[in-house]
């Protein structure tokens, strides 16, 4: 009977041992918030002195921001690292120099205690100048760090008062980083210079912006985009693109990004093996005024120079992006020379052109962002997967309904003829 319960007691002893093991501690249950890969939030709030104006469902826009980040701090999710910023939240004075220095870090960029920000945010009142450009440099050094997702979530009612640091060339600064930090602005005042601002930074790094003007909108937009950098996404490689295929990166199957000049081509280079095919994509973003006609060329060429494969794009008026890819399958060795031979990668260069321009007023530093798409797949087995003349399956639907074509026009003709040679007889 003892011999039962000390084997009893030690089995019961090894299962905590192995359960205590193999279970995740408590902080990483409840997602991991200190792993470098966690995601990074920091909200700037607008605390200028224009934040008392009461329009905003019968309450001052203080008011209104308050009661939406009450809602927003309730709902981030446990594995997103949040913090705060604020911008001219301290100085009430008239010097300008000074108040262009008004920003500060409300609460660190980390794991959330919801009491603590909630507290820090009720502490906040409408005080002084609109210095967006030094908040974003500021919030852009709080996110350092990680690999994980970044957000900065800017929340204003007026345009930066703190020029020239002009804020839309701060964003560009930014994202040419290749940090692939995102900002996103929400305006509080429906005001056709504050939204040409702000979706200027919005755009320049792949952000969005938003015009609220009632608190639930606000509340509800600000936590769809912390929801959205808690959703695991793919983060792009910073790359830099040669003048030669000669000097090109060597890139592998994923996302990149790169900033070219107008009118500028740069080279990169893949390696794809026999029985394998190349797809590559794209996309350059005007994220400031350009000329009316612009075009992207992506071009699959050889070490020797020969183009195998082309695709390209153009343009004319406004547009936000162009894009443009290309497949490139390679013919798979033959079964006989498989055997005997271990099959060599050939180094495909891709080049990447465009035709954009800008007018003389509009600065062409940094180029403009590029983002690259790379993907080598196991090609085709059979040859109905691979595009016929250009038309893919679309060959086959074409091809019926030119044989239904001629044959109606066959039977048309006929029935003519006989209701024509009816009519004569008659």
């Amino acid at each position: 009977m003892i011999t039962r319960k000390r084997l009893a007691a030690g089995a019961f002893a090894l299962l905590v041992a192995l359960a205590t093991g193999l279970l995740p501690a408590g902080p990483a249950a409840a997602g991991e918030p200190d792993s470098p890969d966690a995601p990074k939030v920091e909200l700037v709030l607008d605390v200028s002195g224009s934040m008392r104006a009461k329009d905003i469902d019968g309450q001052s826009r203080m008011a209104a921001a308050k009661q939406a980040f009450n809602d927003v701090l309730d709902a981030v999710p446990a594995e997103v690292q949040l913090g705060i910023r604020t911008l001219g939240a301290d100085y009430p004075g008239d010097d300008r120099k000074t108040g262009c220095k008004d920003t500060r870090q409300l609460y660190p960029v980390g794991p959330l205690d919801r009491t603590e920000a909630k507290t820090a945010v009720a502490t906040l009142a409408p005080t002084g100048w609109t210095p967006i450009g030094p908040a974003l440099l500021g919030a852009a050094d709080d996110l350092e760090g990680g690999d994980g997702t970044r957000r900065i979530v800017l929340i204003t009612d007026g345009e930066d008062t703190c020029g020239p640091l002009d804020p839309c060339e701060v964003a560009r600064e930014i994202a040419a980083k290749g940090t692939h930090l995102v900002v996103d602005t929400l305006g509080l005042v429906p005001n056709a210079k504050i939204r040409q601002q702000l979706t200027c930074i919005a755009e320049a790094t792949g952000g969005t912006y938003t015009a609220v003007q009632h608190t639930d909108e606000l509340s509800g937009r600000v936590k769809q985009l912390v929801d959205r950098a808690a959703d695991p996404v793919v983060n792009p490689v910073a790359t830099k693109g040669a003048d030669r295929c000669a000097d090109a990166p060597q890139l592998k199957a994923g996302l990149y990004t790169d900033r070219e000049s107008f009118s500028e081509h740069r080279w990169y280079r893949v390696d794809v093996l026999p029985g394998q095919e190349l797809r590559a994509s794209v996309s350059i973003g005007a994220d400031r005024a350009v000329d009316r006609d612009y075009g992207v060329l992506l071009r699959a060429v050889t070490t020797n120079g020969r183009e195998i494969v082309r695709g390209s794009e153009a343009g004319d008026g406004r547009t936000d992006v162009i894009s443009t890819g290309l497949r490139y399958p390679k013919a798979p060795l033959d079964d006989d020379t498989a055997d005997e031979v271990r099959p060599a990668a050939e180094s495909v260069c891709l080049q990447v052109s465009n035709s954009f321009s800008a007018p003389a007023s509009v600065k062409t530093t940094p180029g403009l962002p590029v983002e690259l798409t790379i993907d080598v797949v196991d090609g085709p087995d059979e040859p109905s997967d691979v595009a016929s003349f250009g038309l893919g399956h679309g060959w086959w639907l074409l091809g019926l309904l030119a044989l239904t074509g001629l044959l109606a026009g066959l039977l048309w003709g006929w029935i003519s003829r006989w209701r024509f040679a009816v009519w004569r007889t008659n």
